[in-house]
């Protein structure tokens, strides 16, 4: 009981802390770039009739995939405990190799340059 007592009380004070701190840390100094909305890299005073860039959604498109593989191949760990791991690696495998494949298709067809 003893034990627990003490690391409630040393993660109590040190969330305290850490909160009194990152209040006290930061500097405050407003300017009008700080104040004004920040919209996907766009100028929130301008027109809002300009057309922009696909490549942006693309790029933030491609981040999302990725972040699903990453997704997908979390329990990979617990799944090699199964009966047959094997299986696991090779749907696992799967997954890598057609994401990969996709990049490579991507990066070919010029989809990943920012500028023209």
């Amino acid at each position: 009981m003893n034990l627990i007592t003490t690391i409630l009380t040393i993660t109590t004070i040190l969330s305290i802390i850490l909160a009194v701190v990152s209040f006290w840390l930061p500097q405050m100094n407003p300017d009008t770039d700080k104040l004004s909305p920040y919209e996907c890299g766009f100028d929130p005073l301008g027109s809002a009739r300009l057309p922009f860039s696909l490549r942006f959604f693309l790029v933030a498109i491609l981040f999302l995939l990725f972040d699903l593989e990453i997704a997908l191949l979390l329990p990979l760990p617990w799944a090699n405990q199964l009966s047959n791991p094997s299986t696991t690696l090779i749907w696992a495998s799967t997954v890598i190799i057609l994401l990969t494949i996709g990049l490579i298709y991507e990066w070919l067809q010029g989809g990943l340059e920012w500028a023209e």
